[in-house]
């Protein structure tokens, strides 16, 4: 063989100092390494401090946007909040412990959706009319501890009644038929409705802007408690003692003794110069009716607050599901092999076409008179409500007059101070509004700050529509009493919830009495009332 070597190549040896040149060129190509590696490690904890600075400034604007106290968001000033016997996030919620995170209603199937009836069970032991609260208790309770099925029929497209809340396309949490607000003392009906949430505390505040005595609006509490007095009539009240003595002095005893009406009932719990500022017009505005056209119960329940609590309700237990109403629902009836759900379906006119399975009892939770119609009987009133709705950008809020918001003491990114703001006056057609940011169960999108403006709902009370509130007048009981006389010889019917007996229950109310008919049916085997539905006292109505 013969090597030729290119002449520019160098095959001597290296010099004995090389070795040393590549050990320093390591060296000093590893320290620019971790200098970069250094470098990038402080700017990617700089850019995280920052981050978490910026996020924590952002949860802040919402604290301090939101209807808060010294105790947190939502919350009412320590002496009253210590009241609330809900103390931190409490429930279950197996929908969220399976891993889901949305925050909004679960996608339902399209067989529940699509309003088809074929392909059903031959035949089920309950058919119910109705996917609120009362239905779905029933359905829940003859499921869970009898192993009974149950078809349940909705005419909307959704299931939980008028609880039913979701997420706006801007990421708010909204309720499509009014503002829920839970609260109870009955202990059976907190712990049942921990099976199927968390919950978390929740002291509702309602605040008013109402006219003092030179006729400017100004913001205070309703129910009216000493603050209320103290800016709307100059009156400088401290204690519960001079409230109580101010009231004596306002009150207006019933002509017969006791009160005859709601204006009657207003005027001896109140007197009238809050009557007449906070509570007549109002009425008016809400049921078409002045308070002395109204039975006495629905004003004689006026809480008449002589101390310096602002809370709407006095309850031992008062909450909001974290994660909305409609997961409640979600929890009691989606996994349940025993209950089936189709929406978007007529009773009546399945009925009628004969397109429903077999079943043993039918629990019919719509209307009373709606169910007797072909009776040739009148309608029974109810008020409905219409909502406004408007979503604001920060720029459209800026650009509010200072009637519509105040900037000193609304905060940014909010439309008003608190969540349910009343309107009283009679120049003022609708009769609250409602702003859902202010709630603590929000998205945690809305917490953080990433949802920069607001949702609006104004509310107006009509007599078209679906109905939410029975008319309580001598004329309309009566005619009930018609209506449960007939349901009373339905056989095979059971009347359950706030249409079905022409009463307004609060959810709680709702509950306990969907609990009780279940009772009886563990009992005696009949699906029926233990009580009736006045029984049950007076629900909240219209706030």
């Amino acid at each position: 063989l013969k090597l030729e070597v290119s002449s520019t190549v160098n095959l001597d040896p290296p010099p004995p100092e090389a070795p040393r040149q590549r050990v320093v060129g390591w060296f000093s190509m590893a320290s620019r390494n971790l200098l970069i590696g250094l470098g990038l490690s402080v700017g990617v904890a700089v850019a995280a401090v920052l981050w978490q600075r910026a996020k924590k400034r952002k949860e802040e604007e919402w604290e301090r946007g939101a209807f808060s106290s010294s105790v947190g968001v939502g919350r009412a000033e320590a002496t009253w909040a210590a009241k609330n016997q809900v103390k931190g996030v409490v429930g279950r919620d197996e929908i969220f412990n399976a891993g889901e995170r949305g925050e909004g209603p679960l996608q339902l199937p399209a067989e529940v959706l699509n309003g088809d009836l074929s392909g059903l069970e031959k035949k089920y032991d309950l058919v119910i009319v109705g996917a609120g609260l009362s239905g779905a208790v029933i359905a829940e309770r003859c499921s869970r501890e009898l192993g009974m099925t149950s078809l349940i029929l909705d005419v909307r497209d959704h299931i939980g009644g008028n609880c039913y809340d979701y997420i706006t396309k801007d990421g708010i949490r909204a309720s499509k038929y009014g503002a829920h607000l839970f609260h109870t003392k009955e202990v059976r009906v907190w712990e049942y409705v921990n099976r199927f949430s968390q919950w978390m505390p929740f002291d509702h505040r309602v605040k008013g802007r109402v006219p003092d005595t030179s006729g400017e609006k100004k913001l205070v509490p309703i129910p009216p408690v000493q603050e209320t007095v103290n800016t709307l009539f100059g009156e400088k009240i401290s204690n519960e003692e001079e409230m109580r003595a101010w009231y004596e002095t306002q009150r207006v005893k019933p002509p017969s003794g006791d009160a005859q009406n709601g204006e009657e009932a207003a005027l001896s719990r109140v007197g009238p110069e809050l009557y007449e500022k906070i509570f007549k017009h109002y009425t008016k505005k809400q049921w078409d009716k002045y308070p002395e056209e109204l039975d006495a119960s629905v004003l004689m329940r006026l809480p008449c607050r002589e101390t310096t609590d602002d809370r709407y309700f006095g309850d031992s237990h008062q909450a909001l599901p974290v994660r909305g109403y409609t997961r409640i629902f979600e929890n009691m009836l989606l996994s349940d092999p025993n209950i089936t759900i189709r929406l978007n379906v007529d009773f009546f006119q399945a009925r009628e076409q004969g397109l429903l399975p077999e079943y043993d009892m039918l629990v019919y939770t719509g209307p009373i008179d709606s169910y007797f119609s072909q009776q040739g009987m009148p309608k029974l009133e109810y008020r409905s409500l219409r909502f406004e709705e408007t979503y604001l950008e920060p720029e459209e809020l800026s650009a509010l007059p200072v009637e519509e918001r105040k900037t000193e003491t609304t905060g940014d990114g909010f439309f008003q101070e608190a969540m349910v703001v009343n309107y009283p006056s009679p120049d003022v057609k609708f009769t609250r509004i409602v702003e859902y940011k202010h709630v603590p169960n929000q998205p945690e999108a809305v917490k953080q700050g990433k949802v920069a403006g607001t949702l609006i709902a104004k509310e107006y009370s009509s007599a078209e529509g679906d109905p939410y509130y029975p008319v309580p007048n001598p004329d309309n009981r009566a005619l009930y009493e018609k209506y449960r006389a007939l349901a009373e010889k339905e056989e095979g019917v059971c009347f359950v919830g706030r249409l079905a007996s022409y009463k307004y229950f609060n959810m709680d109310q709702a509950i306990l009495n969907a609990l009780e008919f279940y009772d009886n049916l563990k009992e005696t085997g009949k699906l029926a009332p233990k009580r009736r539905p006045e029984d049950y006292g007076e629900g909240d109505g219209p706030k």
